[in-house]
């Protein structure tokens, strides 16, 4: 396993984290995501741990609290000391019929905190997110009620999910101005058939020296070589019953052109190599990967010792690029002559 530091911190986290949205009793909505009871979770906690990861993320809506109970008692019942690993949930979707049950407001995320701790059975959440974007409470009540959370000891980091760029930007000015904790990652969607964060999000990312953590990084599913062009259906698979996230089906469709047989010419799955892709590009801290049988999650982990050739990196780069949008096209275009070398000559000539 490799480790990166999480955001602008010293704590060190593995590149390759599980994600624990499949745990679940198979309540409702999320057992379109997977049924994965106490004793297989275990086995998968068990076997991320053997190979290294130390970084485990979840959320109070996932499987209504399914997902954090069964992950808190997987590190009970295989004895893992809470020292060695990192513990990331989050906080904003409801949990309740009340009117306050969701959100980033104070009273949610205070009421939401205690829950989330009583169900992991820890004193602590090493990164604590607000999971999406809450237009109604003020991004600096927020922000005072987790830094609270951090003066409390009740958590150590904090992070955002799903957030707009400029928004983001707006939390690290009111954090610095006010002495408060700062938003330290960002969880987002990303994969070779969704750059889109590349636009705006990841420049932010890099300038303030935030980490990027990974969901859904085989696109729901699309690129682990269960589908192609002419195979657009598969049988029991999450893809078939809930399609998520947007993906344009023509371009994915062109990658899998691609990363299929350059998956055949190194003997591995699809999978491997959508996410050793990934594992590539500089700005990403952490990839979520989620399973519900120990194949996949054995097949997933396999990607952190494969390094693909400058080649292969080049081809799904080209295939999987993102159409030009505005500003961006006129920016690179009114930028080239600031990167070129100044020619007296040709701007005399020009003038």
């Amino acid at each position: 396993m490799k480790y990166k530091t999480l955001g602008n911190t010293g704590l060190l986290v593995s590149q390759l984290a599980l994600g624990t949205m499949t745990f679940s009793r198979g309540q409702q909505f999320y057992k379109t995501f997977g049924e994965v009871g106490q004793a297989e979770a275990d086995q998968l906690v068990a076997a991320s741990i053997e190979a290294g990861i130390n970084f485990f993320d979840t959320a109070d809506v996932y499987a209504d609290g399914d997902s954090e109970q069964i992950l808190g008692q997987s590190f009970r019942n295989l004895g893992i000391a809470r020292k060695d690993i990192v513990l990331a949930t989050k906080v904003y979707s409801r949990v309740g019929p009340g009117q306050n049950d969701v959100g980033a407001s104070r009273g949610h995320i205070m009421d939401a905190v205690d829950a989330s701790l009583k169900r992991l059975q820890t004193d602590y959440i090493d990164l604590y997110q607000i999971h999406a974007d809450d237009y109604l409470t003020p991004v600096e009540e927020t922000l005072r009620a987790l830094d609270d959370l951090v003066t409390q000891g009740k958590v150590r980091y904090i992070g955002v999910s799903n957030w707009q760029a400029w928004k983001i930007a707006r939390a690290h000015g009111v954090s610095e101005r006010k002495n408060m904790a700062r938003f330290e990652t960002l969880q987002a969607y990303y994969s070779l058939a969704g750059r889109d964060l590349e636009r705006e999000l990841v420049p932010m990312l890099e300038a303030e020296k935030m980490g990027l953590l990974i969901w859904s990084p085989l696109a729901g599913g699309l690129l682990s070589g269960r589908y192609n062009r002419h195979n657009q259906k598969s049988e029991g698979s999450r893809r078939s019953e809930f399609d998520f996230p947007i993906v344009d089906k023509e371009r994915a469709w062109n990658i899998m052109d691609v990363l299929t047989p350059m998956a055949e010419a190194r003997g591995c799955s699809p999978a491997r190599i959508a996410l050793a892709w990934l594992l590539s590009k500089p700005v990403v801290t952490s990839i979520m990967v989620g399973a519900k049988r120990i194949e996949q999650l054995e097949d997933n982990l396999a990607a952190i010792d494969l390094e693909l050739t400058q080649e292969e990196i080049r081809l799904l780069d080209e295939v999987s690029a993102l159409p030009p949008e505005y500003p961006g096209w006129m920016l690179e275009a009114q930028s080239a002559a600031r990167l070129a070398p100044a020619n007296i000559t040709d701007f005399i000539i020009k003038k």
